[in-house]
């Protein structure tokens, strides 16, 4: 079933066919109760309501349809009990003609809102695919997944980032979050992007592409003059998948520890020390590359902290580790899809950040 403030392709709302009846089943209750009642009572308020209703759920052709059958039916009540001449008579007609006509108005007005909603959506979708291409599915022994979860939908995408690169030196990857909201960040995650996408096929270690990646940052602020310096940085973790290795190097740089999917549980990768963020005073001697055993089946899933900071109507924090601990899937991308849902079912409602997840697993 499709939401109901929806248009569909042919124009009409796309609603389930029992609510799109609605209007039609008032205009014939409205009828049974001025035919099966005596005239003292009136359906007038079936044929008044009938029209408002087809404007939110019905297409423009659909609303006048039913406009139109309330005040026949309205005017055949009117005829039969020969009000017609009388002043009251005349009064109602005019009162149901009149919704019939706002209820078109109103369909209109909301037909347009959508195709703008529409066109928003549209334009945050390529934008998404832009900053966000999908990454390949597979590179070499690994098996790839990401999916990105906004908290605003209409939004599309904010300042969480991921991106996938295929290097002579292995498989390198990054997830991270910007700081801020709108399309500062959204230009700030691009900027991060593009360093970590040239430095990755650049540099000879992980150490090396997070460096780059700083300093990029550092001359982005410093160019625009910004103040608040502070305000504007990025929590990222870098991985690489060294050709041949059953590990995996990481390093971690003030944000949320990757979880290590084995067929022992999940437990998490925490850094041996913690870093500062991207933009914040990092030096090439605070960087560590921890070095992670990675068998044969494994998965290592990064994500966001619009993962980790989800809360329930009771404000405990989403913990992916005794979440998953237990649960098997032989897919990445069965992994990601899972986790989201189940961080929805813990939220049990809007959340309040976006989800930016990858998921990278070793064949057997």
């Amino acid at each position: 079933m499709g939401r109901a403030d929806t248009w569909g392709p042919d124009g009409h709302k796309d609603v389930a066919w029992y609510i799109r009846a609605l209007p039609m089943t008032l205009l014939a209750c409205g009828a049974a109760v001025d035919y099966l009642t005596p005239a003292q009572y009136t359906g007038t308020a079936f044929y008044s309501v009938a029209p408002m209703l087809a404007a939110l759920v019905l297409s423009m052709n659909g609303t006048m349809l039913v406009g139109l059958g309330a005040i026949a039916a309205d005017l055949a009540i009117i005829a039969r009990y020969r009000y017609l001449p009388t002043l009251a008579g005349m009064s109602e007609l005019l009162s149901v003609a009149v919704v019939a006509v706002v209820a078109v108005w109103i369909n209109r007005v909301l037909h347009a809102r959508e195709v703008r909603l529409r066109s928003a959506r549209s334009i945050s979708a390529t934008v998404q695919r832009a900053v966000l291409p999908e990454p390949p599915t597979r590179a070499g022994p690994l098996r790839i997944a990401a999916r990105y979860e906004a908290a605003d939908e209409e939004a599309g995408i904010g300042g969480d980032l991921y991106a996938v690169q295929d290097t002579p030196r292995g498989l390198r990857c990054v997830v991270g979050d910007v700081r801020g909201k709108g399309m500062e960040a959204v230009e700030a995650a691009t900027l991060v992007l593009g360093i970590f996408r040239m430095a990755a096929g650049e540099e000879a270690t992980l150490a090396a592409v997070a460096a780059q990646m700083h300093r990029a940052l550092c001359r982005e602020i410093v160019r625009r003059g910004r103040l608040d310096a502070l305000e504007w940085f990025a929590t990222v973790v870098l991985a690489e998948f060294p050709r041949g290795a059953r590990e995996v190097l990481l390093v971690n740089l003030g944000h949320p520890a990757p979880l290590l999917l084995t067929e022992g549980g999940v437990r998490s990768a925490d850094p041996s020390r913690f870093a500062m963020p991207l933009g914040v005073g990092l030096d090439k001697g605070s960087v560590v590359v921890d070095r992670v055993p990675f068998p044969a089946g494994s998965t290592l899933l990064l994500c966001t902290d619009g993962v980790t900071e989800a809360r329930d109507t009771r404000g405990s924090f989403y913990d992916p580790v005794t979440r998953l601990s237990g649960v098997g899937f032989g897919e990445p991308a069965e992994l990601l899809g899972a986790l989201v849902t189940d961080v929805h079912r813990h939220v049990g409602g809007p959340r309040n950040d976006d989800m930016a997840l990858l998921a990278v697993t070793s064949d057997r």
